[in-house]
């Protein structure tokens, strides 16, 4: 699996980007949510990827941040929702509007975006209600950096202890009990095991 690729842009056409990594030209497809925060052709970047396979195809979709992506892969796995209208999704609204019109049950904010209707709407808004509250908890401790794959130190210490087994909730209560101020990634996850180990 492909996790992220720093490159240069060698063509900006929405819905395609090509990044071209140490000669290599990566074609990626992304949401519009990405493009907003590019620059220009010729400029280094760093994306997030995730690779779907078919039988027809290889598609690599590329994202600015990590909640981009994990959106993205939350929404492949609602029944009738496919890359095609994920990245409409992203590209049609935020990751924290999403999140909000779930938590609200907002069928008519999912309805204007093209590609999705009523049914979809609806079946999007049961089965992410309860991935999106962990997807909640996840954006309340990691920004990720400017838009250019760069994670906070609390950032990269949370999917550590994801990694590690962690619930979400409980890797956002472990971060929060530590002095995160000024500390690298793995202070703060010294911190953090530390502070499980006295519970």
């Amino acid at each position: 699996m492909i996790g992220f690729l720093r490159g240069r842009i060698a063509v900006k056409q929405p819905p395609l980007l090509v990044l071209d990594v140490n000669g290599v030209g990566y074609e990626l497809e992304a949401p519009m949510s990405t493009y907003y925060g590019l620059a220009g052709v010729g400029t280094e970047v760093t994306l997030f990827t995730h690779l779907v396979v078919r039988e027809d195809a290889h598609i690599l979709y590329g994202f600015a941040t990590e909640q981009e992506r994990r959106l993205f892969r939350s929404l492949l796995k609602v029944s009738g929702v496919g890359p095609r209208i994920a990245i409409g999704i992203l590209s049609g609204i935020s990751v924290e509007a999403f999140q909000r019109c779930v938590e609200t049950q907002d069928v008519a904010i999912l309805t204007r975006i093209p590609g999705v209707g009523r049914k979809t709407a609806e079946r999007l808004l049961i089965e992410m209600r309860d991935r999106v509250h962990v997807l909640g908890e996840t954006l309340a401790v990691t920004p990720v950096g400017n838009g250019r794959g760069e994670s906070s130190p609390e950032g990269e210490a949370y999917g550590a202890l994801i990694a590690l087994g962690y619930k979400p909730a409980e890797a956002t209560k472990l971060i929060k009990s530590v002095d995160a101020a000024n500390a690298t990634t793995e202070d703060i996850i010294r911190r953090a095991l530390q502070s499980a180990a006295r519970e």
